[in-house]
């Protein structure tokens, strides 16, 4: 800028203090009236006086006061230079719009209110999110339902593949963490999906059944979505009668099927398909009992005993202390999945669905060893008793 053209501006500005009109500031943020709008530029009239122009960087159509500006508009602006080569004020959306993002921000942590943000990126622990400029993260645990990503046996791998699946997508969530100083921002979308969820939880009790279908199978259960949007867990143990180790093994994705409700914890549900099966345990006091030697199909190999199947809905339990080891002897090294043997009941309780077992034909054959244990212990006694008898007499 010329002498000249320094000098003319400064007397401008002497003549706009004298008037009554405070000249803006670097720094200063005034409001201004829009009179054209375009999406490098934006020029405002700052009280019928002056000009300012924002353009390039400091556009900022992140929040929404900026994002769809029109002429006759009334903006906030923050002075960078009050005079650039054309003799208007340069002046910037940014600066405004961030700190107004960060005050939705902070209203929005205050009063629980939903925000959108924007995922940028993934890693194992979740989602790196923006909101406005301003980087956050929405953790794993924090993703409703519908997002979570449910990987059978939590492949960490298959894990990260499905959450960058969300990269570039928006997501309506809660602010839960808001610590300005270490610039550390929490988002929840479970919060948000658990709000919806509730007024809707009204509908269901216990007992009800309901029709859905499978949207995710994992180690530990099946989740049910029904009624368009509502979802529950079946827990493994409340999928059949009979043991399962795997979920898998009766279920597959898209499958539709019934279940009962049988708790509401919050706006969690949890079902029971079994419960709208005949329980088997009913008749099994006339099919099995006590002494009564059947074959059984050994289902798993366990440190403290074998799980057995009777038949495909009775399964029972042979405890290590019924299966006549001696001490060298290992439980795994003896029995195998799938092998078929005799054994005699010992206890069956239909009420509590348990079954007990013991190998049978083997007593005679091996005696445990805590029991030869005992009879060689007897067997010392005996003779300790005949020496003192000697003593004695003699």
């Amino acid at each position: 800028m010329s002498k000249e053209t320094k000098q003319v501006s400064g007397e401008f500005a002497d003549l706009l203090e004298k008037d009554g009109v405070k000249v803006p500031q670097v720094g200063d943020v005034v409001k201004g009236t829009v009179v054209t709008a375009s999406k490098s530029e934006v020029v405002l009239d700052i009280d019928g006086v002056l000009m300012g122009i924002v353009r390039g960087p400091e556009l900022y159509v992140e929040v929404e006061e900026y994002a769809h500006l029109k002429p006759g508009d009334q903006v906030e602006a923050a002075v960078l230079e009050t005079e650039n080569e054309e003799g208007h004020l340069e002046m910037s959306f940014r600066q405004v719009g961030q700190e107004k993002a960060w005050q939705n921000l902070r209203e929005a942590f205050k009063e629980k209110n939903t925000v959108k943000i924007r995922i940028i990126d993934a890693n194992k622990g979740g989602l790196l999110a923006r909101y406005c400029q301003i980087n956050g993260f929405l953790p794993v645990s924090q993703l409703a339902p519908e997002n979570y990503p449910r990987i059978s046996g939590g492949d960490k791998s298959k894990i990260l593949e499905k959450l960058k699946t969300f990269v570039g997508q928006d997501f309506e969530v809660n602010v839960i963490t808001l610590n300005e100083e270490e610039n550390k921002i929490i988002f929840s979308e479970k919060d948000v999906w658990n709000k919806k969820q509730k007024p809707a939880l009204d509908r269901y009790s216990v007992g009800m059944v309901v029709d859905g279908r499978i949207t995710a199978i994992t180690n530990f259960g099946v989740f049910l979505n029904f009624d368009d949007g509502m979802e529950g867990l079946i827990h493994i143990s409340e999928i059949a009668w009979q043991r399962i180790d795997s979920p898998n093994e009766l279920f597959k994705v898209g499958d539709r099927i019934k279940a009962e409700i049988v708790s509401i914890d919050g706006s969690k549900i949890f079902l029971s398909s079994k419960k709208l099966q005949k329980d088997p345990w009913q008749e099994a006091s006339a099919k099995y009992s006590v002494g009564q030697v059947v074959k059984g199909t050994i289902v798993k190999v366990n440190p403290f005993g074998l799980f057995v199947k009777l038949d495909e809905e009775i399964h029972g339990l042979a405890h290590i202390s019924q299966l006549n080891l001696s001490l060298k002897e290992k439980i795994g090294e003896l029995f195998n999945a799938g092998e078929e043997k005799d054994f005699e009941i010992v206890s069956i309780s239909p009420s509590e669905h348990r079954l007990g077992l013991k190998l049978a034909g083997e007593a005679d054959k091996k005696e445990p060893a805590a029991k030869k244990k005992t009879a060689k212990a007897k067997k010392e006694e005996s003779s300790e008793d005949n020496e003192e008898s000697i003593v004695d007499e003699n």
